[in-house]
């Protein structure tokens, strides 16, 4: 069973999942739609903008699909 993580870990991908939401919702696009232009399925996006996934290939396909870089992500 993996180790729990410390808070600031899960306030981090919380925050990286708000940048997702609000880039996605300034660009008029579904949580669909991103996932189609990212290669991923809707799950994993909503995954991440609940800041429960963040696998970093899938941080690289939605920055990608968002036309923005990695860090506008990470540090907002």
């Amino acid at each position: 069973m993996p180790a729990e993580q410390p808070q600031w870990i899960l306030d981090a991908r919380r925050a990286v999942g708000d940048r997702i939401r609000v880039r996605r919702l300034h660009l008029n696009m579904t949580q669909e739609s991103l996932a189609h232009t990212a290669g991923l399925d809707r799950s994993t996006i909503q995954r991440m903008e609940a800041g429960h996934e963040m696998k970093l290939s899938h941080l690289l396909h939605v920055a990608h699909a968002l036309r923005t870089h990695v860090t506008d992500l990470l540090h907002g």
